[in-house]
């Protein structure tokens, strides 16, 4: 990323206030030269703002931001041109990717308004996270002209088009990585790691990083190298069979540990320049330092990724991770949808600084149709059924390749789902279901949960009975647990049934605020006759492509008010050990190590998780997809 340089970044909670910022003075003060060789001013042609050498004050970006906010419905905004958009604003550029790189107008008193771009938005939990990088003063000006015609947005591809714009502009995809890093941190997905030393035989973790989601007990590291750990899995008691459980709502505010951000800030972007966001990195750098026995041979050019050398007994390993999405309809004028991505981890404790070749095979076969590879890696060999990787492995665990495929197996949960309203406050509901159909060993299902969601109401109880599993509810949703951890199945089948009945409280003692409206917000169309203050007349994103997109719905007594856009779905969630759905396999015999050592290859476990697993009510509406037709 050397050619990534970050001026500022911010983070805002949820009232819009910055909580954390941090400025970058060397990168600023080449932005102050380049304004100054750029004709001094660098004023954007036919705009009359500038390019500013200063950054706005904390208290100025938040204003600007909740005013952007204001303006465009939401933090994300709209992404398209409607009939209250502004010259010179994000939805006036009337380009969806506007919602991810937006723009900020400050004002000051003492000076004129000047337009900040471009700043990437990240939203993670509850805060948003801006970040500037530095780009060119030319390229500044372009998008001042871009965003004020009338025809932007229209001309994708072109050269004078924003995504042209935007492929020049290689510190966007930097900037992209500052900010997703950086809300994992805030969030908590990712924290200093533990160092743990265990005097007992251990394979040196495997995936330690990934043990809550790979499911391997007593798997512990060595003191270097660190990897990151797993944020502690939430488990639930199981209710008696036919019991109703109500849980409370679960808080999802974390305070921002600011010395954390700070000190990765600090370690992995010195003055600016990103150089290595691997949090394990840096935390083992942090915890570990460096020692004369931690320099690489005078030969040998060490990359960033891989800051020490192992020491120790070598092995590589590796397992795959899949994760299911599908749509199950049930109709016959509708086909399920089904398809699978996963990723392959390694681990390589290899002492030196060693090259490694991986051949992957039967590509074809597993129906693979979209290979990414870690940074580390090179394809030396493409072909449609085989391809030949070679990748100087980094320290700990990391994400060798990701892949799309199609599954070879049929779907784990098949069945069907039902759904009516029998009354407007009462639902009369029906599953039935078949696992693991035509699975056999050693494909074992850990868990399956089913999950109602009631987003626009308010359980008050269920009656039914599962023929197996039990049943618990929070407020908005139903659970029903099928399978818990503990209890998987493996080398069979087995078919679930559940019916029963719903009860919502009624729609008066109910009165759920939308999440993001404000006052008597609303969205008034273009040929409306009602005439509305525009500082008001505009609502989020969300509302507003659903009132476009539900405005030529038919109206039915009881139009099922159950779920956004009136569809009504249940969620799948499950995992399954054992092997891939898509077929996609590794032979350790075929992995060679240059320069050649002893270093046993494991290939040691492949599991698949649910993804978006959607079951669609069957006598309701669904979206779809159509197929193009064949001749």
């Amino acid at each position: 990323m050397s050619s990534c340089s970050i001026r500022a970044l911010w983070i805002l909670n949820a009232q819009d206030a910055v909580v954390f910022s941090r400025r970058f003075p060397v990168v600023e003060r080449r932005w102050r030269l380049a304004c100054e060789k750029e004709k001094d001013s660098c004023a954007v042609e036919d705009h009359g703002y500038s390019a500013q050498p200063l950054l706005p004050t904390d208290a100025e970006l938040a204003s600007a931001f909740a005013e952007r906010k204001k303006r465009e419905g939401s933090a994300r905004g709209f992404g398209i041109r409607f009939s209250q958009s502004v010259q010179g604003s994000d939805s006036w550029v009337d380009d969806p990717i506007t919602r991810h790189i937006i723009t900020l107008y400050i004002y000051r008193e003492e000076r004129d308004e000047f337009m900040l771009w471009p700043l990437v938005l990240h939203t993670k939990g509850s805060y948003h996270i801006l970040v500037l990088p530095f780009v060119e003063p030319q390229q500044f000006k372009a998008y001042g002209r871009l965003c004020t015609r009338s025809d932007c947005g229209n001309s994708v591809g072109e050269e004078c088009s924003l995504s042209s714009l935007l492929l020049d502009l290689p510190c966007i995809t930097g900037a992209f990585m500052v900010a997703h890093t950086v809300g994992d941190i805030v969030a908590g997905d990712v924290q200093d790691p533990e160092v743990v030393v265990s005097s007992s035989p251990s394979v040196g973790g495997l995936l330690d990083s990934l043990t809550g989601s790979i499911g391997i007990p007593s798997i512990s590291a060595r003191a270097k190298p660190v990897a990151a750990p797993v944020a502690a899995s939430t488990t639930s008691v199981a209710s008696a069979a036919g019991n109703v459980v109500i849980d409370a709502p679960k808080s999802t505010f974390r305070p921002i540990d600011k010395e954390v951000l700070r000190t990765f800030i600090s370690s992995s972007m010195p003055f600016g320049t990103p150089l290595d966001l691997n949090i394990s990195n840096i935390s083992a750098i942090k915890t570990n330092g460096f020692s004369s026995s931690d320099l690489p041979p005078s030969d040998l050019k060490q990359p960033a990724w891989k800051p020490y050398l192992f020491k120790g007994k070598q092995r590589i390993l590796f397992t795959i991770h899949e994760f299911i999405n599908a749509a199950m309809y049930d109709r016959d004028e509708i086909p399920d949808a089904i398809s699978v991505s996963g990723q392959l981890n390694c681990r390589a404790e290899l002492e030196g600084l060693p090259d490694v070749s991986l051949p992957l095979t039967g590509l074809k076969a597993a129906h693979v149709e979209i290979l990414s590879f870690h940074h580390c890696a090179q394809v030396s060999e493409h072909g449609e059924d085989k391809q030949a990787l070679m990748f100087s492995p980094p320290l700990g665990n990391f994400v060798l390749m990701r892949y799309e495929a199609l599954s070879n197996l049929d779907p784990p949960v098949k069945g069907f789902y039902q759904l009516s309203m029998v009354s407007e406050d009462e639902g009369a509901f029906l599953f039935r279901l078949r696992l693991m159909e035509g699975y056999k060993g050693p494909f074992s299902m850990e868990f399956c949960t089913v999950t109602m969601p009631f987003p626009r109401r308010r359980v008050a109880s269920i009656d039914g009975n599962p023929s197996v599993g039990t049943v618990s509810t929070t407020e908005v949703s139903v659970e029903w647990k099928i399978i818990t951890s503990g209890r998987g199945i493996t080398g069979k089948s087995i078919e679930a049934t559940f019916s029963g009945t719903v009860r919502f409280l009624p729609r008066t003692s109910q009165r759920v605020p939308s999440r993001s409206m404000s006052g008597s917000a609303c969205v008034v169309e273009e040929d409306s006759d009602v005439e509305q203050d525009s500082s008001s007349n505009i609502v989020n994103i969300e509302e507003y492509l659903m009132e476009k997109m539900n405005k030529d719905l038919q109206g039915v007594d009881f139009e099922e008010p159950l779920c956004w856009q009136a569809y009504s779905y249940a969620k799948v969630s499950f995992k399954i050990f054992g092997g891939s759905l898509s077929g996609m396999s590794i032979d350790p015999k075929s992995v060679s190590i240059y320069p050649a050592v002893k270093a046993p290859v494991e290939f040691f476990m492949q599991q698949a998780s649910s993804g978006d697993y959607i079951l669609w009510n069957t006598l309701g509406r669904c979206p779809f997809a159509a197929s193009p037709t064949v001749h």
